[in-house]
């Protein structure tokens, strides 16, 4: 681990012990006698810069709009991706957007928490639980109902799958909702959504039948990751082979490319390049599956709903692993090459 990531994971280990007593969602919430409160400008607050953990959001957003229809939603980010990432949802009204390096750029950062004292909300959902800062402005915020993100018991008794990062905020909020006196919510949970429009999608499909020129479906792979996510080049040119035996009669098997504009299987693989989240989505919509190991773009596919498998070289796949449209996460510590073949073939015939 290098200096500046040591000195980074010290820092939020300490605001995490400094943070963790801040606020509680369980709390019985409670209001003025008589006072019937209705909820409609609502801030969500999820400050982080990385594609994944914006995308991560959707279905919290997803699940407010489906709550409260005519909400006006305001959301707290990092870095601009948000930006992109909710275009096409009409309930968001505001997005607050923290610089990415607030030493840099100190004054815009300081101003970004003043806005959020300044205007008050019916409801404030902090939609991260180990973010210190998340927890900071959720408690600093002006409105009468502030949902932290703890994980309550009776949520861990219930739901086998309340670790998800994506999913344990939903379960927060219908659980304070609950104590309200809303009725209980059993409703599927919302899936991560990019709302792509049919423009979008039908501009993904002329991008890929360019690159692939047949009438043949698409297997799109990814070969890219940070850190020890990321698999040698020697494991996916062995996993590519794999596919072509299996799959290449049948199906085109393309790459999409990092912004690195780098390739694990040395460009072997026809191939595209987008710095376009939005027109990224459009192409993976119009594939039958997409392959990558754990990582934004990852769950980029997910929100495209594309049927996505997860790669997963960390036992964390119950946190990040994607769901819906019948995605998958793979642990390879424990499944082979051919495993992952056999889930592929599964996810296809379906």
């Amino acid at each position: 681990m290098s200096f500046k990531g040591w000195i980074n994971q010290k820092r939020r280990k300490i605001m995490h012990a400094i943070t963790k007593k801040v606020g509680s969602s369980y709390v019985e919430p409670t209001l003025e006698v008589g006072k019937n409160i209705n909820i409609k400008n609502i801030l969500v607050i999820r400050p982080n810069h990385r594609l994944g953990n914006q995308l991560l959001t959707t279905p919290l957003v997803q699940e407010i709009e489906n709550t409260f229809p005519n909400c006006s939603i305001d959301l707290f980010a990092k870095g601009g991706v948000a930006y992109a990432v909710f275009e096409n949802y009409s309930s968001i009204n505001k997005i607050y957007q923290l610089p990415r390096k607030p030493f840099n750029n100190l004054f815009k950062y300081v101003m970004c928490w003043v806005s959020i004292k300044r205007k008050p909300y019916d409801m404030v959902i902090n939609g991260d639980k180990d973010s210190s800062s998340g927890r900071l402005l959720t408690n600093l915020a002006k409105a009468p109902l502030k949902v932290f993100g703890d994980v309550h018991e009776d949520i861990q008794k219930t739901y086998d799958d309340y670790l998800h990062i994506s999913k344990y905020p939903i379960y927060n909020l219908r659980l304070y909702l609950s104590k309200l006196g809303y009725p209980a919510n059993n409703n599927p949970l919302p899936v991560l959504n990019l709302k792509l429009t049919e423009t979008e999608i039908s501009n993904g499909k002329n991008i890929l039948d360019e690159l692939v020129k047949n009438n043949k479906p698409t297997i799109c792979i990814y070969t890219n990751a940070t850190g020890n996510k990321c698999y040698s080049e020697a494991w996916w040119e062995s996993f590519y082979v794999k596919l072509k035996n299996e799959f290449s009669n049948s199906y085109n098997i393309i790459e999409m490319l990092p912004i690195e504009n780098i390739s694990k299987i040395n460009f072997k693989a026809p191939h595209f390049y987008s710095k376009d989240i939005r027109e990224m989505g459009g192409i993976i919509a119009n594939t039958s599956i997409f392959i990558a190991a754990d990582n934004g773009v990852m769950h980029l596919a997910s929100a495209a709903l594309t049927p996505t498998l997860g790669l997963f070289s960390r036992d964390n796949q119950a946190i990040y692993g994607p769901y819906g449209n019948g995605s998958l996460p793979l642990y390879t510590k424990v499944k082979s090459q051919d495993n992952c073949i056999d889930e592929v073939r599964n996810i296809l015939i379906k």
